[in-house]
């Protein structure tokens, strides 16, 4: 189950949430993440939670990409350092995949990574996700999944 944040109901506990320290780097903190998504609107943040423990935050949108195209992006995603090595990553994953298809109906989605977040490239690469050649502003190396029929129907 994940939970939309835009108010004070479950900041706290998604304020909490931390990454092990060899991942430093290849993701805002929850901190951050929630004060772009106060700035910019088109930013969606959820709780990941499983029953009533939050395990992990993510960060969704669309947005406007060349030629009037709409780009959807999981913009962050992440496992708390508690709750990690437990095939969560792996479930939350595949939930939000399923989730940003049926609600924007799109035919890709997209994700970025740092090449050296080679656990996450690893996971995301499962899923069918694929380096595009492109660079977000950040240097991070573009991914993309292209969603087909049939996919909603798939286990990993």
């Amino acid at each position: 189950m994940f939970t939309e944040i835009r108010d004070d109901f479950n900041k706290e506990e998604i304020l909490a949430l931390r990454i092990a320290d060899e991942q430093e780097g290849f993701i805002e903190s929850t901190l951050e993440c929630l004060q772009e998504a106060e700035h910019d609107r088109r930013f969606i943040p959820v709780g990941l939670y499983m029953e009533d423990t939050a395990v992990g935050f993510a960060m969704y949108g669309m947005f406007p990409h060349e030629k009037n195209e709409q780009r959807v992006w999981l913009d962050r995603f992440l496992i708390d350092e508690r709750y990690q090595h437990q095939g969560l990553g792996k479930h939350f994953l595949e939930l939000l995949v399923r989730y940003l298809t049926d609600r924007y109906h799109c035919r890709q989605l997209f994700l970025s990574v740092y090449e050296t977040n080679t656990a996450a490239i690893h996971l995301y690469k499962k899923f069918g996700f694929v380096f595009n050649g492109e660079l977000d502003e950040n240097g991070e190396k573009v991914m993309v999944k292209e969603i087909h029929k049939h996919d909603n129907d798939d286990s990993h």
